[in-house]
C-alpha cells in the first residue's frame, strides 16, 4: 500500500512563465502532490535557476525533457516521478506527452491537448496500449457550481435540453501587445506555436468544452465567423459560433479577445423544457436555476448543492473557492484516481471525473471545423465528432 506523496516532474513552467505557477499551486493544494523533478525552460539556463529556486537537486533539474525521460526511467521506482506535467505552448505538448507514455509515466496537459488532431489521437491510441492516466485541465469544469449543474442536468431536472449559450470575452488582445514582447501575446497569436486558431483555440475551447461538460451532449456539426481585428494579427481574435447536439438542442458560442476592458467572463446558460441554469466565473459560486412552473432557485457552494459539487468544496458556504481550487479539483481527482490504481483498487466514481483525452479529441475537432467554416464567405455547415 503506497504510503506517500505522488512525484511530480514537469515540463515547462520555469521562472519566466504564467501558467506553470498556477499548476504547482493546484498541485500542491492537497498535500497529494510534490515536485521532484523538471525541465522548465528550453532555455537550459532558465530551468536551472528556476529548479534552484524551487529547491530541487541539481541532478534532478534537466536541460531537455528528453534528457528528463532518459533520466528518471532509470531511476530506482522509490525515486522516479510518478507522473509529468506539461505546462508550454500548444505546438511543444505532444512530444514530451507521447516520450513520457512511452517511458511509463502519468501525464497532465495543458489545453488544448496538442498542436493537431492527429497527434491527440496519436496518444490516445498509446494511452489504451499501456493503461496509463492523462489529464487535461479545463479548469472550468472544476468548479463546484458547475459540476452541481450537471449534475442538475443529468437528472433530468431541465428536462430535454433545447439551447446553450456560452460566451468567453476577454480584453487584453485589444490592441497588438504581441509586438511589445509580451510573452504571452507572442506565442497565442503565433500560428507556429499557437496552431491553427488564437482566441477559438486559446479559450474557445473552453467555451466548448463547458457546454459539453455541463449537458453531456456532443456537438454534430457547427457554422463560424472567425474575425481579426487588430491590424497585422495572423490568428482569428474574435469569433462566433453556432452549434448543433446529437438531440436536437442548438447552441451559441462566442468567444472574443478584442472585448476591451472584459477580464476571463466565461459564462453559461443552459435551457430545456421544464427550465435553465445560469453560471458565470465572475460570481463562481453561485448557480442560478430558472423554472417554467416555479420561482427563480439560487444554490451556493458549500450550502445548497449536491453530492457532486459536495466532493469538489473544500470549505463552508460563505468562503468563496474559486479558480485555483477549481484548478486543484482536477490535480486532486487525477492523483486519487493514480493512487487507486497504483494500490490496484478502484477509484471512487467522483474521483473519476477529470477532463482526459476524449475531451482533448473534442477540442481538435473543434478547433479544425471552426477554422474550416470560420473564414468561409458562405454559411457553411461543418460536421465533425
Amino acid at each position: 500500500m503506497m504510503n506517500r506523496k505522488l512525484r511530480m516532474g514537469m515540463v515547462g513552467g520555469g521562472s519566466d512563465a504564467f501558467i506553470g505557477a498556477i499548476h504547482r499551486l493546484a498541485a500542491f493544494m492537497d498535500g497529494q502532490i510534490e515536485l521532484v523533478c523538471g525541465c522548465f525552460s528550453v532555455n537550459p539556463e532558465i530551468s536551472l535557476s528556476s529548479g534552484k529556486s524551487y529547491y530541487l537537486p541539481d541532478n534532478r533539474v534537466y536541460k531537455t525533457y528528453q534528457e528528463m525521460f532518459e533520466n528518471e526511467v532509470k531511476l530506482p521506482e522509490g525515486d522516479r516521478m510518478d507522473f509529468v506535467t506539461i505546462v508550454t505552448p500548444n505546438f511543444a505538448h505532444f512530444g514530451p506527452a507521447m516520450m513520457a507514455l512511452e517511458n511509463g509515466f502519468n501525464v497532465v496537459i495543458d489545453k488544448p491537448i496538442t498542436f493537431t488532431l492527429d497527434e491527440a489521437l496519436q496518444l490516445q491510441t498509446k494511452l489504451q496500449e499501456t493503461g496509463l492516466l492523462l489529464a487535461l485541465t479545463h479548469t472550468y469544469s472544476g468548479y463546484p457550481a458547475v459540476k452541481h449543474a450537471k449534475q442538475m442536468v443529468a437528472e433530468g431536472q431541465l428536462g430535454k435540453i433545447r439551447k446553450i449559450f456560452v460566451e468567453y470575452p476577454q480584453g487584453w488582445l485589444s490592441s497588438k501587445l504581441e509586438d511589445s514582447g509580451n510573452p504571452q501575446a507572442s506565442w497565442r497569436t503565433d500560428p507556429k506555436r499557437s496552431g491553427k486558431a488564437g482566441a477559438m483555440g486559446d479559450i474557445g475551447t473552453h467555451a466548448h468544452h463547458l457546454a459539453e461538460y455541463i449537458t453531456g451532449l456532443r456537438t454534430t456539426s457547427l457554422c463560424a465567423e472567425l474575425n481579426i481585428f487588430v491590424p497585422g494579427r495572423l490568428l482569428d481574435d474574435d469569433g462566433a459560433v453556432l452549434l448543433r447536439f446529437d438531440n436536437g438542442a442548438k447552441g451559441v458560442l462566442v468567444a472574443t479577445q478584442i472585448a476591451a476592458g472584459e477580464e476571463n467572463a466565461i459564462k453559461i446558460r443552459v435551457y430545456g423544457d421544464k427550465g435553465g441554469l445560469e453560471w458565470a466565473q465572475h460570481e463562481p459560486n453561485t448557480l442560478i436555476a430558472k423554472w417554467a412552473s416555479k420561482t427563480t432557485e439560487i444554490y451556493r457552494v458549500g450550502t445548497s448543492m449536491g453530492v457532486a459539487a459536495a466532493a469538489n468544496t473544500r470549505t463552508p458556504g460563505g468562503h468563496p473557492e474559486g479558480y485555483l481550487e477549481a484548478f486543484a479539483n482536477i490535480y486532486r481527482n487525477f492523483s486519487f484516481t493514480l493512487r487507486a490504481k497504483m494500490n490496484g483498487e478502484q477509484p471512487k466514481p467522483e474521483w473519476l471525473d477529470f477532463p482526459g483525452v476524449e475531451d482533448g479529441i473534442r477540442g481538435m475537432q473543434f478547433i479544425d471545423a471552426v477554422v474550416e467554416a470560420g473564414y468561409n464567405d458562405n454559411v457553411k455547415w461543418v460536421s465533425f465528432g
